[in-house]
């Protein structure tokens, strides 16, 4: 099979030489990102119930925000904004990879690669800006308190977070597409945990600098500049709670800001360090990347319905609220045996 594709990349290239205007596009890829870790089974079944967490209560959060009306704020209808994404992001990669543990199948399908490239991408990128917008919901309930409900309005945040998809979409579309201006005529093998954009385009066998440019500038953009503003926006938040002429309002400001910091930590500092120190410097071993790039992929989403949103006092009152209504018939709660052993006396 991987021989004679092999063998027939080499006969296609042959023809390029000849020809500049042909593209060898392979059939397909294999994603080997894994193949050299002794305790990957492990590792697998710790993704699938990651997976399980990040579907339950990103969904349980979806569910609770969108049926009470209560909830459709600006600052819920960013923390939804990061629910769909966190969901969306882990279902971009984790079934693919359970799948190469369970039916040991790991070729993928040119298109299907571009496809969850692209996918993936958006969604990561996306986590970025999501995160940056509730960076920014903060700064205004803080720095801005007598006019937080007329700067931070939902049609105000529906335009924002519409603008940055706009941007997401536009960015990821350009560097996805021009993956197929590449020819791969030397070798199949992806060494990630995906289809990966920094992996597949270094497998090109033709001139593959602006890829690498575009990449570049795209990750320096979705990655510095969400940060940067988060950075700057805890700066003024600090400068106005040590202005606050109370211990308690200080407090109480910081509180607000504590489950967001957590978050933004969680996501931003792995992925920062893996991308100067391996993109740059080729300093991490490709198979310590692999495994840190997934776990500062798949673990954010998992923990930030926890950590953030169900730990917030109108979210969890209304979950609970919600998984109690939901209990099955017949089996009473609490208040009902009261009453019933009330009615029987």
């Amino acid at each position: 099979g991987l021989m004679k594709i092999l063998h027939t990349f080499s006969d296609l290239q042959l023809t390029s030489v000849f020809h500049h205007s042909v593209i060898v596009h392979p059939p397909g890829f294999y994603i080997i990102g894994f193949q050299s870790f002794p305790s990957v089974n492990i590792y697998f079944i710790f993704l699938a119930f990651v997976y399980v967490v990040t579907v339950l209560f990103n969904g349980l959060l979806i569910i609770v925000i969108v049926i009470n009306r209560s909830l459709h704020t600006p600052k819920f209808l960013a923390v939804i904004n990061l629910a769909v994404i966190d969901l969306c992001l882990n279902t971009c990669t984790i079934p693919g990879m359970i799948k190469i543990f369970l039916v040991q199948d790991n070729f993928i399908p040119f298109n299907l690669c571009l496809v969850q490239m692209f996918f993936y991408y958006i969604f990561a990128t996306s986590e970025c800006y999501a995160l940056t917008i509730l960076a920014y919901d903060r700064l205004v309930a803080i720095c801005f308190p007598l006019r937080h409900n007329s700067i931070n309005t939902v049609r105000s945040m529906c335009c924002i977070i519409s603008i940055t998809w706009c941007l997401v979409l536009g960015s990821i579309t350009y560097s996805t597409s021009i993956m197929t201006n590449l020819s791969f005529c030397n070798s199949v093998r992806v060494f990630s945990y995906f289809c990966d954009y920094a992996p597949v385009f270094r497998l090109a066998c033709n001139d593959n600098s602006m890829q690498w440019s575009v990449g570049s500038f795209l990750s320096i953009v979705n990655l510095a500049v969400p940060f940067s503003f988060i950075v700057l926006s805890y700066v003024s938040i600090l400068v106005t709670v040590f202005r606050m002429k109370t211990l308690d309002r200080r407090l109480k400001a910081l509180a607000t800001c504590v489950e967001h910091i957590i978050i933004v930590a969680i996501f931003f500092i792995p992925i920062l360090v893996i991308f100067t120190i391996g993109f740059y410097l080729g300093a991490i071993p490709p198979d310590q990347r692999v495994l840190s790039l997934s776990m500062a992929s798949c673990l954010p989403p998992c923990i930030n319905p926890i950590v953030y949103s169900l730990k917030t006092k109108e979210i969890k009152t209304r979950a609970l609220a919600l998984v109690r209504k939901n209990k099955p018939i017949g089996v009473p709660t609490n208040s009902e045996r009261i009453i019933v052993v009330r009615a029987s006396q």
